[in-house]
This record gives structure tokens, sequence and C-alpha cells, in this order.
């Protein structure tokens, strides 16, 4: 398409341009995405501590803490140009650092209106919340024995089977998991399992646990919430010794409204990181949004991408929100077709996209094995082109139509009436060499107020009839037989990758709600029961085992990064599918009451093939 192609080369054009001034004014990206060694504080090699901020519209800023006695003037930053301001701290008589590791500080900003306002740094490594305490505090982290990486991070997988994390929730007590938990008993799970990757959700630091991570208040810190960075590391290090990649769900699309734990208003103006509202909030969401224009954003974001790379070793990005960083209307009241104007004119947001496409380009040129995903419900194009073909750079797309999907049919649809030909429609429909990861379900569908696909499937009955000690109730058997066949076909069919939600691979019965005021603060929504796995008489472990079967014939067989499948047969009134990929030979028989007996499939070559499985109305035949 020529337009397509022309605003391909007008927005390359745009991020040449800003990759130029970069070089010429930072000496590269190299160094400019380092400026978490500058901004913050930072121990010099003689303990002195330097630290630098960004705040054009303060009139001063003060640092106060642990270490003053709280004083709020002993100790003032001085002005820089372009709106920074730094503070040097020499060293203790016994050459020791003038503020200890693990005591408070805080940022004094006076502004031009005369208020005094107190402040975490945005670039702050590590915030805590005390108890019965409603804000965060900036914790200074500098341990004397930080961790140290053993382990090289795994190469790239080809086939990409995504185990989607929250750490929290890793536990079937209510409470909040750590991360030495999640690495003592997650991780084994998931090796099991066959996945070879980590999706980890609210990591980056948020006040508000209910947000699920997706209201981020300090971008440089890992959630205490889990326990200390060092931990968080192990953890990391730990899932890279089982070959095990792992992401990070990064918020880049918006932050937190919060102002004495946050970003929002950090020199006391409503533009500092962010644009001036209207078009600097989001109406939906209630938060701020980035102004990708400016050059200090542009530091900090581009920065924050390399401070996980670099100080945590993690493998790449989920990157959340991109649709509305997208777009100027953000996706809200709107909806796409799929036709070129929709994606390319006034609408779209070119700060936004010219910073996607950068922050693509340094990663994939600084980290060639580094794996990022786009969280896109719009279907722009070009979205995983590379940079230098035109593209924003991702490695896959999110196939976000598909769990959507599944929800409908099993929600408006009797089994009679579901339509093969809209079911393959909606698992093949990506464009040629675009990669999508394709799941069921992720964490949205469990969420309080939908459903998971087993409870839509079994409800009420998987309370009192999953035990093998009864007998088998209709319901129970058709839901754990099509749990398993939608699982399957999305798996095969759907994508270029695949993602499961932690619990829903056997079922979790109940639905994940985080604490809060309607439901008073209770943790018994927030977790993961993976005690029903491990009792034996509980039909949970059949899905388990499934799952963990078909990740492992996909590894056998790769058929995720094989060409997309040939689908041969769609038979409506059999209510049959039958399709090849990477030499495998699926066949699905979605009819609610009648088996298919010597049932003639077409094969792209002559010969026998065995049966690999045979459970009730699923076969899948390996050549």
């Amino acid at each position: 398409n020529p337009f397509v192609k022309y605003m391909t080369c007008e927005m390359y054009g745009l991020f040449e341009k800003g990759l130029f001034l970069l070089e010429e004014a930072e000496g590269g990206f190299d160094q400019f995405t380092r400026s978490y060694r500058t901004f913050g504080v930072n121990r010099q090699p003689d303990n002195s501590l330097l630290f630098q901020e960004w705040a054009p519209a303060a009139e001063a800023l003060f640092l106060t803490g642990d270490f003053n006695g709280w004083d709020n003037f002993s100790h003032p930053y001085k002005r820089k140009e372009f709106g920074k301001w730094e503070l040097c701290l020499p060293p203790k008589r016994d050459k020791s650092p003038a503020v200890e590791h693990k005591t408070k500080l805080k940022v004094v900003v006076h502004t031009k209106a005369g208020e005094r306002l107190y402040r975490i740094s945005p670039w702050a490594k590590y915030v805590t919340q005390a108890e019965k305490q409603v804000t965060y505090d900036w914790v200074h982290w500098d341990p004397p024995q930080p961790y140290l990486h053993i382990h090289p991070r795994p190469k790239k997988p080809a086939s990409l089977r995504i185990y989607e994390s929250h750490v929290g929730i890793a536990s079937p007590d209510p409470k909040i998991a750590s991360y030495t938990e999640f690495r003592l008993n997650i991780l084994p799970r998931i090796k099991d399992l066959g996945y070879n990757c980590i999706q980890l959700m609210a990591i980056m630091e948020h006040a508000y646990y209910a947000s699920f991570g997706y209201q981020v208040t300090s971008f440089f810190a890992a959630s205490s919430r889990y326990g200390t960075p060092e931990e968080l590391k192990l953890m990391i290090d730990t899932a890279h010794s089982l070959n095990i990649v792992v992401l990070l769900d990064v918020v880049h699309s918006h932050a937190s409204k919060n102002t004495e734990d946050g970003l929002n208003r950090f020199d006391g103006s409503d533009s500092c990181f962010f644009h001036s509202p209207p078009r600097g909030e989001h109406t939906l969401w209630d938060s701020r949004l980035f102004n990708y224009s400016s050059w200090e954003v542009q530091r900090f974001l581009l920065s924050n991408l390399r401070w996980w790379m670099e100080e945590y070793r993690f493998d790449g990005f989920r990157f959340d929100g991109v649709t509305s960083m997208l777009y100027h209307h953000h996706g809200i009241g709107s909806g796409f077709s799929g036709d070129y104007s929709e994606y390319f004119g006034l609408q779209v947001d070119e700060d936004s996209l010219v910073y996607l496409m950068t922050a693509n380009h340094i990663l994939h040129t600084l980290y060639p094995d580094c794996i990022t995903i786009a969280e896109d419900v719009s279907g722009m194009p070009a979205l995983c082109k590379k940079v230098s073909e035109g593209g924003l750079g991702f490695d896959y797309r999110l196939a976000m139509a598909v769990p959507d999907k599944w929800i409908q049919i099993l929600k408006e649809l009797s089994d009679e009436a579901w339509d093969m030909g809209n079911i393959i429609y909606t698992l093949t429909n990506r464009r040629y060499g675009e990669k999508c990861i394709a799941y069921a379900e992720s964490h949205d569908q469990s969420l309080v107020g939908d459903k998971s696909l087993a409870f839509w499937l079994m409800d009420k009955e998987m309370y009192t009839n999953m035990s093998s000690l009864v007998s088998m109730t209709p319901i129970i058997d058709r839901g754990i037989q099509l749990h398993k066949m939608i699982r399957l076909i999305t798996h095969a069919l759907g994508g270029e990758g695949y993602l499961n939600f932690m619990g829903n691979e056997f079922g979790h019965p109940e639905w994940l709600d985080f604490p809060r005021k309607g439901n008073n603060e209770s943790y018994h929504y927030a977790r993961r029961q993976y005690n029903l796995v491990d009792t034996e008489h509980l039909r949970y472990q059949q899905l388990y085992k499934f799952d963990r079967d078909m990740n492992c014939i996909e590894d056998k067989y790769g058929w995720l990064a094989a060409p997309p499948a040939f689908v041969s047969t769609k038979h409506e009134e059999d209510k049959v599918i039958v399709f090849e990929r990477a030499n495998v030979v699926f066949l699905f028989n979605f009819h609610p009451t009648r088996s298919q007996k010597d049932y003639r499939v077409a094969v792209g070559s002559p010969g026998k093939y065995p049966s690999y499985y045979n459970q009730s109305s699923l076969y899948v035949l390996v050549e």
C-alpha cells in the first residue's frame, strides 16, 4: 500500500532525526540510557554521594533524611542547566558514605508559588511502606555486598511459551507471597510444565496493590512488597539457571497520579514528565500521560528499560497499553476495522510512536536476544516490522481477539451452535510474518467481574465434583475436555508464541480479587491454590498434566516456530477441524454428542500416522 509506505517512511525519518540529535547532544544512546548512574543518588569511587534531579519548575531543592536529622534546609541542591539540580555529599571522616544503606531520604521541593513539597526521587531504587502508612518512603539502597549474577542469560527461544506470573499471589495462603517463595515453589513448577519464559507482572513499584501493578509510582524500584532487590535478582538468576527467560511487564504508557510517592507534580508543576491537562490525563485510567517529545522524559524512560536489563538482567519486556500510546484518542470509544485510515492520520501520536521505535532499536542493538511484546488491540500495521524497515520493532504482538472469542462462545452459544469457520478465522487472522502471542485466557479473564475458562465451563460444580472419589458428572466431563481442546487449538493454530496465566493451566477454580475496601481488604482471592494440583484425587491434576504434555510435544516438534498451519478441514455439521503444522496433523472433534469413527482427512504426505493422543474427542497425529 503506497500510503502505508509513505507513512512508515515519515515515521522512520522522525526516528532517524531523534537518533541523530541524541548522538550529537549526548554522545550516543549507550551513555544516554545509563543516566541512572548520574541521576537519583550514586556512590562515587571515593564514597562521596552524587545526587541529581530534573525539576525545571522548582525554585529550590533540598535533601533531607535520617542522615541530617530531617533538617529541611541544611543540604541544598545547586541549580544546573536545563532544569537540573545537583548535590554532592562528601564521605564521613571514616571514609564511609554520608548516607548509610537502608536509611530514609526525601527531596524537599520549593515551588515558585511558595509551596514546600516532600518528594521521592523519580530515580529511587527502593521504596517501602511502613505498617499503617499510606504513602511510600524513599530508602537508600546501597548494600555492602550486592548480589552478583552467576548464570548467563539463556538464548532467545525459537518457540516462546510464556507463563504470566504475579509474585504476590504465588501462594495458596491468603497473603502476599515473596520473591523467595516464588523462586523456591513456583520456578520448579514452571520448569516442569515446559514453559521457557516468565512474564512478571507488578514488579515496578505501585502504591496501590489492587492496581495489578499498572499504576506505577516508582519506575526504578522493584516492589518491596515481595522482598528486597537482591532477592529479585537471585530469583531471576535462578530462572536463568533453569534455561527460562524472564520478561518484565513494563508500564510506560501512563503513571500513577500520586504526588507524594509518585512522579506527578514532582517539581510542583503539572507538566513535569507529563503533558499538561487535558492531554496529560487518561480519563478512564485516572492517570498521567508522558510527554514523549521531552528530552528528559526520553532519558528517564529509556534509562528505565536499560536499568531493568542491566541491574536485574531481565531478558525483555511486554509493553503494556501500547494502543493508548499510539493514538491521541487512546482507543477510547474507537473501533478498528482494519482500514488504513484508522492507523495513519492526525489521530496518531507521533511522539509516542517514535519513542517506541527508539526503545526497540536501542534494546535490540544492545541486546540482540532481547524480546519485546506489544499489548495492542488496534492492529497497527508494521508494529512487528524491524525499525530499519520502517516498523516499530516489536518481536511479537498479543493476539488479544482470541481470548475474547472463547469467552463469547462459552457465554453466548450452545455447543451445537459453535461455528468452526469463525473459530479458525479468529485463530488465524494475523498478518503474514507478524508474530503473535496466542492465549486462551490471561490475567484479564481471571479478574473479579469476569470468569476463567474453567469457571465458564464448570462453574459451581468445580467446588463439589472435581474429586475422582465421586462420579464424573456431565458438566465436569465436558468442562475438562473442552478446557484441554480450547488450549491446544489455541496453542497450535493461534500464533507464534503461547501464553498462560499462572494457575489457569490446571483450571484454577476461583477468580482473582486483590484486597480493597469492597472486599474488606481480604486476601482470600488474591492467591493461587497450587495445593489443588498436589492433591492426587482431584481432577485438577489431569489439566495440569495435559498442559505439561502439550508444551512437551511442542518442544519436540516446534510448531510455534513453524510457518502458519494449513487448515484442510472445517466441517460445520460434524464440528470437525483438521490442520497441519510442523509435520503434525491436528484433529479436533467439537461435536457435543457424536464421536467420529473412521473419519477421512487429508494429509500432506501419504503414510502411516501413529496416534499421539486419543482423549475423548481430541486426536493429535504425528508423522
